[in-house]
This record gives structure tokens, C-alpha cells and sequence, in this order.
């Protein structure tokens, strides 16, 4: 089987459209997607063109290992919940004092990027709506599994997880937290997301704060190629 490849973000995005459209996603209630910043904005901003949806975050981020940055202990939500991975307590030196200094660190830059995103674009209420959960690809999973204890906890009627890519038993740790999972990619090999875009440059806190501004922005030469080959 070859191995697929997004362009990029919004590649991705549309690739997401087409297969929701293609699942008889249709909702009665205008969807909100909700994405995980940074690069699941990028994401979402396509999904809400792409669906007619609204577009607004949820802040996760996670608990880096003391000595492994890159890898995740676990998260936190923007409420201060922690998530922790599996493996969390087979991390040396990752006891009670240091998780709860990295969840001291990481809300902090939590409540930054709150005070930038939500000036632009207040917080919208979650009870009852039908929301599309959304992020460039799960890893561990650790800040989408934050983000659906987040939004479930605020009274979402339905929440739909849609990916372009995540690891197999990753998905599986998440599939009992949500409604449904639409995913494009759920790869044996996988060891990090970006192996799976060919742009797959950071998103800057200034991009999202664009995007959420205003995301029904002029559409590039991929973005209106690709939403005329899904449009009905």
C-alpha cells in the first residue's frame, strides 16, 4: 500500500471535507468545529469553510518529559484538568513535584494564548451543539484526550473527532470519549505526524489569531481545486 501524503494542513482539511461529506455528515444544527491550536487551526479553518460551520479553539497542551521534551507525559486542558499517558510513571524523574510544575508551566501558556485567541473571538458555548473536534494528527493522543474531557464536561451534544492522521491504539484510547471518529490515515508505522505531510512548517500565534478572525478568507489555488471536487 502506498503511503499517503498531505501537501499540507489545509490539503488535509479538505481531504477531511470530502470524507465527512462522503459519511452522510450533515447535520440539522449548524456544526462547530473546534480545534487545537496551533496547527489544528489550520485544520479547522478549512473544515468550517468546507461544512458551513463555525470556527473556535479549545486549549489543551502537553506535559513535556524532563528529559524528552518532545515526548508527552501526558496533558492538561485549559480547566487545569491532567491527563497522563500510560507510560507516565516508567518516566524517570517525571513524579508528582515535576508533573505538577510542567501543569504550572504549561497553563501558563495556556492562559496567554487564551487572553490573544479569545480577543478576537469569544468563547462559544458548547451545550447541546453538535461539535467536529479536530487537530493536524494525534500522537500520543494526550491533548485531544484533554480537549474531549474539556468539551464534554461543557455539554456538547455530539462530538465527532475528525483527523487526517493518528497512531491506531492512540484512536482506540479516544474512541470511548467521543461519538465517532473520521479519520484519513491510521498507519502500523507511524512514529510523528509530520512524517505524514510534506509542509509541515509551526503555526504561528498569529496565523490562528487570523484565522479565527476572520477564516472565510480568500481561497488559495488548492482551496478552491479541492472544494469544487467535493461541492454537490
Amino acid at each position: 500500500m502506498n503511503q499517503l501524503f498531505f501537501s499540507d494542513r489545509e490539503h488535509a482539511g479538505w481531504m477531511l471535507v470530502e470524507r465527512l461529506r462522503e459519511q452522510g455528515f450533515a447535520g440539522t444544527e449548524k456544526p462547530l468545529v473546534l480545534a487545537i491550536p496551533r496547527g489544528g487551526v489550520e485544520v479547522g479553518a478549512v473544515l468550517a469553510r468546507g461544512l458551513g460551520a463555525e470556527l473556535d479553539v479549545v486549549l489543551s497542551r502537553k506535559l513535556r518529559s524532563p528529559h524528552q521534551p518532545e515526548l508527552a507525559l501526558g496533558a492538561v486542558s485549559e480547566s487545569g484538568e491532567v491527563y497522563l499517558n500510560h507510560f507516565a510513571s516508567a518516566v524517570t524523574d517525571a513524579g508528582d513535584t515535576y508533573i505538577e510544575s510542567e501543569r504550572k508551566r504549561q497553563m501558563e501558556e495556556i492562559e496567554r494564548r487564551k487572553a490573544m485567541f479569545r480577543a478576537v473571538r469569544p468563547q462559544v458555548p458548547l451545550k447541546g451543539r453538535s461539535v467536529i473536534l479536530t487537530d493536524d494528527g494525534i500522537a500520543t493522543g494526550a491533548t485531544m484526550i484533554a480537549a474531549l474531557h474539556t468539551v464534554r464536561a461543557a455539554g456538547a451534544r455530539e462530538i465527532i473527532v475528525a483527523l487526517p492522521v493518528g497512531a491506531p491504539d492512540r484512536l482506540d484510547a479516544i474512541r470511548p470519549l467521543c461519538d465517532r471518529i473520521e479519520c484519513l490515515i491510521e498507519p502500523i508505522d507511524f512514529w510523528a505526524v509530520g512524517q505524514f505531510y510534506r509542509n509541515f512548517e509551526q503555526v504561528s500565534d498569529e496565523r490562528v489569531v487570523e484565522l479565527l478572525r476572520d477564516f472565510g478568507e480568500p481561497a488559495t489555488k488548492w482551496t478552491r481545486e479541492v472544494a469544487g471536487a467535493v461541492t454537490p
